[in-house]
């Protein structure tokens, strides 16, 4: 058999490249388009009291649907269950806008999450299949780009878009369609399995899978927290939509460079470590914005809050992949939506803690010190083993 290079099994156009990060985007996209034009939209519909909810319940649905997500990849295949999720969302996404009760408007939000998880977990299995070693771990960074970047583009067009009319954002959910033309017309229908690819078959156990989803479960806690808190906190300092949008997407925009830089920090540190430096930037963000009293202050808080979910998301995305056997890897990337998504659905039961936005910022760090710890300790651990297990080797050679 011929050896074939970690890298992708077959070629995959630049566009089908673009395509496969442009539907990471809608990721992100799910909650954020109504963050900027939070206070008049909710207003809109009749959702005033829980306004956070229409940010945080298409969370809710990725938690309850990502299992049945998973099951219809292994049974349909992730090129057909995408093209099924793409459908759905932008379907569900401008309906929205439509309904009247806030029943219906609550439960459109829980359903859009149930085709967000189909298209996070169909888009990062074919994005797997594509793709291999190194060049994964390039590409999922790249995919973390792409949702941060699509999260600077979309704050942005939000908030400028709720300038106008508190409907239009709604709008945005449209490009799903546009994507669904775009999969059908760049990227085949057919990607290669490992066996035509000439590698040999996946031997991982998927151990250690529970500490990847409690890591992907506290970043996307501690990255969402400003994100809720944020917009009621900017509004009622008198800063518009718009202007609240570019504070968002300037944590975007970090996260983004910082995405960039992952395949080369992983490499020198490694993945173990990654981890802890992700939590203590998001400890240090929360901390500052907890003691904000000016925007330069909020500003470096948001600097932070960005690297950490550079650092974390698409590490975890990688760390699943790789450590799954690939029978299992639909489900354990359904799994792992249901972490990510289950982090930013906690961050809806803010609102009921006592006290200002400050003290919940801080009592948000103290969480995020506290995962900051446990994963330095699960680093140390995994070095004492390397270390014991060296000298072991070599008195067996001796």
């Amino acid at each position: 058999m011929v050896e074939i290079p970690e890298t992708s099994p077959a070629s995959l156009s630049s566009r089908g490249r673009f395509t496969l990060l442009a539907v990471a985007c809608l990721t992100i996209m799910v909650g954020t388009v109504v963050a900027p034009g939070l206070a008049i939209i909710s207003s809109a519909l009749g959702v005033s009291a829980h306004a956070s909810w229409l940010i945080t319940l298409p969370a809710l649905g990725v938690i309850i649907f990502a299992p049945l997500a998973g099951r219809l990849i292994d049974h349909i295949g992730p090129y057909s269950a995408l093209q099924m999720g793409l459908v759905s969302y932008g379907l569900l996404g401008v309906a929205g806008a439509m309904l009247q009760s806030p029943v219906l408007v609550f439960a459109d939000r829980v359903l859009l999450g149930g085709a967000t998880a189909v298209v996070m977990v169909s888009g990062t299995s074919l994005i797997s299949h594509w793709y291999r070693g190194q060049e994964r771990l390039k590409m999922l960074a790249h995919q973390g780009m792409a949702i941060e970047l699509g999260g600077v583009l979309f704050l942005l067009t939000a908030g400028i878009l709720a300038g106008i009319g508190w409907y239009w954002p709604f709008a945005i959910y449209l490009l799903a369609w546009g994507m669904l033309w775009m999969l059908r017309a760049w990227v085949p229908s057919r990607a290669p399995s490992d066996e035509e690819a000439g590698l040999v078959a996946d031997t991982t156990s998927g151990a250690g899978m529970g500490r990847v989803y409690l890591a992907a479960l506290a970043a996307m806690m501690l990255f969402f927290t400003p994100i809720v808190l944020m917009p009621l906190e900017l509004s009622s300092m008198g800063m518009r939509e718009a202007e609240i949008g570019l504070f968002l997407a300037a944590i975007a925009l970090v996260a983004v460079a910082t995405a960039m830089m992952l395949p080369r920090i992983v490499g020198l540190i490694g993945e173990n470590m990654t981890l802890p430096l992700a939590f203590a930037s998001f400890t240090a963000s929360l901390i500052l914005f907890g003691m904000a009293e000016d925007i330069r202050v909020m500003s470096l808080g948001a600097l932070f809050s960005g690297i950490g979910f550079g650092l974390s998301i698409p590490l975890v995305n990688h760390m699943t992949v790789e450590r799954t056997p690939a029978a299992r890897r639909g489900r354990n990337l359904a799994y792992l939506s249901m972490a990510i998504f289950s982090g930013q659905f906690l961050t809806s039961l803010l609102e009921f803690l006592p006290g200002q936005a400050a003290l919940v910022f801080i009592v948000m760090s103290v969480l995020g010190g506290a995962f900051t710890l446990i994963y330095l300790l699960i680093w140390w651990q995994e070095r004492l083993g390397k270390d014991i297990a060296v000298p072991t080797k070599s008195r067996k050679k001796a």
